[in-house]
């Protein structure tokens, strides 16, 4: 049993909780057992396997329990960098604890992932301000009726406009723009020169088939906590520390796979 088999028992559509069907299989486990086996699981990889419900969208208390637990293992390695090294302690807490969120963010991304759209902030819409144009109104003399034309000025009012980027949703896909989500892109050489189609990871997204969020953006957001840390500290030392953040997450992701077959496998047996 992997970690894709937990998904559906959080959502069964029958009663039949099993890791295989009736009747086909010796090793049947029943609903207990998958429950036992969970919860092993996440005694023995709590990191890995809250993070992956929380990737999942089971449970927002397993994300903000992922962030945490990730914020500590963050706290035991910060201090082998020399700029977090050298933070208040209070400081320092909070800037790994947004490198944690920033990390978990990543970690969670997919093609089939959304986000708010930065144009519009997420609303749809965009404040546009426009010219009326010029408007005429009858003039009126008293006694004899109308006499003529008058020109007003041209008027400028602020009208609400969809969002082109996001076309009025608030939120734009993250999927990559050159591969469209599926990680190959056509060889163009190749296919040229074998007549077939040839296909290769895609340069943009490197085969991942989503675009990962910028870390600039990771570094305004702990600048703003500790401005010390300027673009050159992060390049040289925080941002190396950021990425091993994410990495952490995939590791334990597959500890916690691994335990998980571990676990029903032994259960299996007995």
């Amino acid at each position: 049993m992997n970690l894709d088999s937990v998904v559906k028992y959080h959502f069964a559509k029958s009663t039949q909780i099993n890791d295989s069907p009736r009747g086909t299989s010796s090793d049947t486990l029943t609903g207990t057992d998958v429950m036992a086996a969970m919860g092993m699981c996440q005694s023995r990889a709590p990191l890995g396997y809250s993070a992956f419900l929380g990737k999942m969208e089971i449970s927002d208390n397993d994300k903000k329990r992922a962030v945490q637990l990730l914020t500590q293992y963050g706290m035991s390695k910060c201090d082998k960098v020399a700029a977090l090294r050298k933070l208040d302690s209070n400081v320092k807490a909070k800037v790994v604890q947004t490198l944690a969120k920033f990390a978990f963010k990543d970690y969670s991304r997919s093609a089939a992932g959304v986000e708010r759209c930065e144009c519009c902030r997420g609303s749809g819409f965009l404040s546009e301000k426009r010219s009326t144009g010029k408007r005429y109104c009858t003039v009126y003399n008293k006694g004899h009726g109308p006499v003529g034309d008058a020109e007003t000025d041209a008027k400028i009012e602020e009208v609400k406009v969809i969002c082109k980027k996001c076309n009025g949703k608030g939120v734009v896909s993250v999927a990559c723009c050159k591969c469209n989500g599926r990680g190959e892109a056509v060889h163009r050489e190749e296919t040229e020169r074998q007549g077939v189609p040839v296909k290769r990871p895609c340069k943009q997204c490197l085969g991942r088939g989503y675009e990962r969020i910028p870390t600039t953006k990771a570094l305004q957001s702990v600048s703003a906590i500790a401005p010390s840390l300027t673009l050159d500290i992060w390049k040289r030392g925080v941002k190396p520390f950021y990425e091993d953040l994410i990495a952490q997450l995939e590791r334990e992701e597959s500890f916690a796979e691994t335990q998980l077959k571990r676990v029903t496998s032994n259960i299996a047996e007995d």
